[in-house]
């Protein structure tokens, strides 16, 4: 491939550019507060679960009160029916028995009672703790609100860095041709983001290694508008008047 010296030098500019919003894209993706609220999503997962169960416990809590309280409103209705019956019969044996089954009633009553009361302080006691676990994830909500604040608060200042390299980095891409251009981007693919590096004294700055031997002797007869690529990297060596030929 030919492309002029100039064109060539060009793509250091470029890959000045691209190395910066490589850099950019890395300290976006790990400011200090991604730690912390990564911890704080794994609190929350966990909270959630503890919640899930104690909702579950109090549901469980709130629907063994709701049938107690049905049976005992299915007592008192016998007990009232009973009593009235007792008012309005004189046979003995039927008084009796009333007063057998109401004496059965209102101990079985009591014991309902008793339980109703047992029961209502499991409920109490499971929304406490509903209310708790409700109360600690209000807490990591309000912490994640301010990390995220001051992350994006970080975020924007280098987004507004990444923007303005974005800009610059058109600029230099359009003035290098295309082909020139497209070969870059194939090297820079394969070269982890480098595809073009300085030859600084017969090393190459992509790799670090010192062109020698046929190596060095093949880059020194290229014609200065020859694209010439480093033998270990395969990234283009761009010559300038540093590159020690």
């Amino acid at each position: 491939m030919k492309a002029s010296p100039a064109d060539q030098q060009e793509l250091l500019r470029l890959q000045s550019l691209d190395t910066r919003l490589q850099q950019l894209a890395h300290r976006l993706g790990s400011l200090p507060q991604a730690g912390p609220l990564a911890e704080l999503a794994k609190r929350d997962t966990a909270v959630r679960g503890t919640r899930a169960e104690a909702v579950g416990g109090l549901e469980d809590a709130r629907a063994e009160l709701k049938r107690l309280e049905s049976d005992v409103q299915v007592v008192e209705a016998r007990i009232a029916r009973d009593g009235d019956r007792l008012q309005h019969t004189s046979s003995t044996k039927d008084v009796a028995a009333l007063e057998s089954e109401l004496a059965s009633l209102a101990k079985r009553l009591s014991d309902l009672e008793d339980q109703e009361l047992v029961v209502m302080e499991r409920v109490e006691s499971a929304e406490a703790v509903v209310a708790g676990i409700d109360d600690e994830r209000a807490s990591i909500a309000a912490e994640v609100a301010v990390l995220e604040g001051q992350r994006d608060e970080a975020a924007a200042g280098f987004a507004t860095e990444r923007d303005a390299t974005e800009r610059d980095r058109a600029v230099v891409a359009g003035s290098i041709p295309a082909d020139l251009l497209a070969f870059y981007e194939q090297r820079r693919t394969r070269g982890g983001g480098v595809g073009a590096a300085l030859l600084s004294q017969r090393t190459c700055n992509g790799c670090t290694i010192t062109l020698t031997g046929s190596d060095l002797e093949k880059v020194r007869r290229s014609a200065p508008d020859e694209v010439v690529q480093c033998p270990e990297c395969d990234r283009i060596l761009v010559r300038t008047e540093e590159s020690g030929l």
